[in-house]
């Protein structure tokens, strides 16, 4: 079986993992979103994405949203359109957009609010739960570059 014409299936996938579609993209705070704000959102964010199995992390620091967000498709599409008419936030640049059989990065994580200085532990603490192989690679991409770059430069957007 192939997944795409001509690449055949990675043999290490659990043919018991789910499907899951992850959106990650960043964003600029609108004017007068602050700490309260983004607290409000995440409780909200909280509430709805357990009904609907979304999980994810919301890195927040600088004025700059970074949001890890999957779960099963339809919900998580309807999820991103609601994201493109928030007004709490502008400049949204969508960094990768997947459907894949996977093991959930955020098992536990309706939506954690993670402070930028955080963002290391947190991919790190997601790398010793990993077991995905994917996951694991682009985890280990993300740290690399971390480990090269300042944090600060997520703000240039």
């Amino acid at each position: 079986m192939f997944d795409e014409y001509g690449f055949p299936r990675d043999p290490d996938v659990d043919p018991s993992a789910p499907t899951l579609y992850t959106f990650v993209y960043c964003s600029r705070a609108a004017e007068g979103v602050d700490d309260a704000e983004v607290n409000r959102l995440i409780e909200a964010a909280q509430r709805y994405n357990l009904t609907c199995g979304i999980t994810g992390v919301l890195v927040f620091g600088s004025g700059v949203f970074f949001q890890w967000i999957e779960g099963p498709t339809a919900e998580v599409r309807k999820l991103m359109a609601s994201l493109h008419g928030d007004p709490r936030h502008y400049d949204i640049v969508s960094l990768d957009q997947s459907e894949d059989k996977r093991e959930r990065l955020y098992a536990n994580w309706q939506m954690e609010l993670v402070g930028a200085d955080d963002i290391r532990e947190v991919l790190e603490d997601a790398l010793e739960c990993a077991e995905d192989e994917n996951n694991i690679a682009a985890l280990k991409r993300i740290l690399d570059h971390l480990a090269t770059r300042s944090l600060d430069s997520l703000g240039r957007i």
